[in-house]
């Protein structure tokens, strides 16, 4: 008797992201013959590279989306390593962030002043850091140290912002959110804990600059897992934010690759095309359906001008930005995904990068950049954030070399109407430039127009998901739904949470169990 060959099992990936990428790699490991299908012309998503021409005839490839890691697990260190890219990790330079804020009082102007650098989300874990009480001054500092005296926090009084009085249901209240698992916001635990002044000085612009959202819908669980746990088991929100600092690795909070991080998603794509996969770029999914038997699923691409090509697979796995993914699930879903329920389309981001000579900027006068307060009005500085790319990183400085250097800035805030006229998403590539020049100007102290080498635009639609308590909950039964479903699953940053971190140990958990 001769026994029969092994047959190959089939799976498709759509996106070609770093969650569809990484999905392919890990599945290719597995012994799947991959499809991987790409709707744009190119691969890695939000992690991808943007090459410029310099003068002198060099090139200078940037990253053009996501340029950093955080190192608080050790899932993307990992993925590193086995992509024998462990030699290339580099750390930021140690000069730190800054913030700009308004001054008190309509009228007042603007100043720059060090970030926290110990702290989560902009929440501090030594409020006797030189920074922070310069950042606070001393009445919101006074209202802030109460979150140290083991008593519980409390609504603000009406009459004095800064000097409410604690109030006495705060930990009890924490606690119990705990137990039940109930929705929390970082907005919330912050004026509870330590005040007003606190939320808007501190946290509200890296809440806004990092994550694209508003402090009093983004979620806690979601942003920063385990801090409510945390602040329960010590009776304060800073010992909290300073045990888990404490017990991360030593150094920087995140890191990157030599060259870029877009070189990670690089040697992915590289990978899976060796192993022979797949890989059809400018190919989108256009429906998904069960197959007649067996647990497989047919999905219907794009294929030729017009026309479309039927795969039938043992596995697929959705690896698009939200709204494209419900729109491929819900048909087979049985009602369990509603349209009610489809995530929104994000507002867009739009990425400005400025090369530029100023010999101004030399000496990092801003540290590795800035978050902007989202109280600073938007006719003062239209950017929400700028990364000071060549004192950040190393690698960059010395291609770059002499006086040149590279600024990263960020437009559009979740807070901005569709018909907002804050500089964003839909604003024209050259406004956008002119825009950017003003702005560093004002963020660095150096006056940078007359020195501008290059600079390119690139605009993300649904760069960042929106981790509000309510998209917690819809992720859980997404997630749910999922689990009843042979070879059927989703992946990405909608369901994962953003960061590189956490869409790489869901990918890795959900992919290859």
């Amino acid at each position: 008797m001769t026994s029969r060959p092994a047959v190959t099992p089939t799976a498709l990936v759509v996106g070609g992201g770093v969650s569809g990428l990484l999905s392919a790699w890990e599945l290719v490991r597995a012994g799947y013959e991959i499809t991987l299908v790409e709707s744009g012309d190119s691969l890695g998503g939000c992690v991808a590279p943007r090459t410029v021409t310099l003068p002198e005839g060099h090139e200078l490839t940037l990253d053009a989306g996501a340029e950093s890691f955080a190192v608080r697990t050790p899932a993307v260190r990992g993925l590193v390593e086995e992509l024998g890219l462990g030699t290339a990790v580099v750390a930021p330079h140690p000069g730190g962030s800054w913030l700009y804020l308004p001054l008190s009082g309509p009228g007042q102007g603007h100043r720059a002043v060090p970030a926290p650098r110990l702290g989560i989300l902009g929440i501090p874990g030594d409020l006797d850091a030189p920074e922070v009480a310069e950042a606070l001054g001393a009445d919101a500092l006074e209202r802030a140290r109460r979150d140290l005296e083991g008593s519980p926090g409390g609504s603000l009084d009406a009459t004095s912002p800064t000097h409410a009085r604690p109030g006495p249901s705060s930990l009890e209240t924490w606690r119990q959110a705990v137990e039940e698992g109930s929705p929390v916001t970082v907005g919330a635990v912050v004026r509870d804990r330590l005040g007003e002044a606190v939320l808007q000085t501190l946290v509200a612009p890296v809440v806004a600059g990092v994550h694209s959202a508003d402090p009093d819908t983004l979620d806690l669980r979601t942003v920063a897992p385990g801090l409510l746990e945390g602040l329960v088991r010590e009776g304060s929100l800073v010992r909290a934010v300073a045990a888990r600092r404490a017990a991360a690795p030593p150094g920087a909070v995140v890191a990157s690759l030599r060259g870029g991080l877009h070189t990670l998603t690089e040697a992915l794509a590289e990978d899976v095309l060796r192993a022979g996969a797949r890989v059809l770029t400018g190919t989108r999914a256009v429906t998904l359906a069960r197959a007649a038997a067996d647990h497989r699923w047919t999905v219907d691409v794009t294929a030729g001008v017009g026309g479309t090509e039927a795969i039938t697979v043992d596995r697929v796995v959705v690896a698009t930005d939200g709204p494209r993914a419900w729109d491929l699930l819900a048909p087979v879903s049985g009602g369990a995904l509603s349209a009610a329920d489809r995530p929104q389309e994000g507002a867009g981001v739009a990425l400005v990068t400025l090369v530029v000579d100023a010999p101004g900027l030399d000496a990092n006068p801003r540290g590795t950049g800035l978050l902007v307060s989202p109280a600073v009005s938007p006719d003062v500085v239209g950017a929400k954030a700028l990364t000071h790319v060549s004192a950040k990183w190393d690698w960059a400085r010395q291609e770059l070399g002499g006086h040149r250097h590279v600024l990263r800035l960020s437009y559009g805030r979740v807070t901005d109407a569709p018909d907002s006229a804050n500089p964003g998403y839909r604003t024209p590539e050259e406004d956008l430039r002119a825009r950017a020049l003003a702005d560093a100007t004002a963020l660095t102290g150096v006056d940078v127009a007359g020195g501008l080498v290059d600079s390119f635009v690139v605009r993300w639609k649904s760069a960042l998901p929106a981790a509000t308590t309510d998209h917690r909950a819809r992720v859980e039964s997404v997630r749910t739904w999922l689990g009843d479903q042979p070879g059927l699953d989703a992946v990405g940053a909608w369901l994962s949470g953003t960061g590189l971190a956490a869409i790489v140990a869901d990918v890795r958990r959900r992919i290859v169990p």
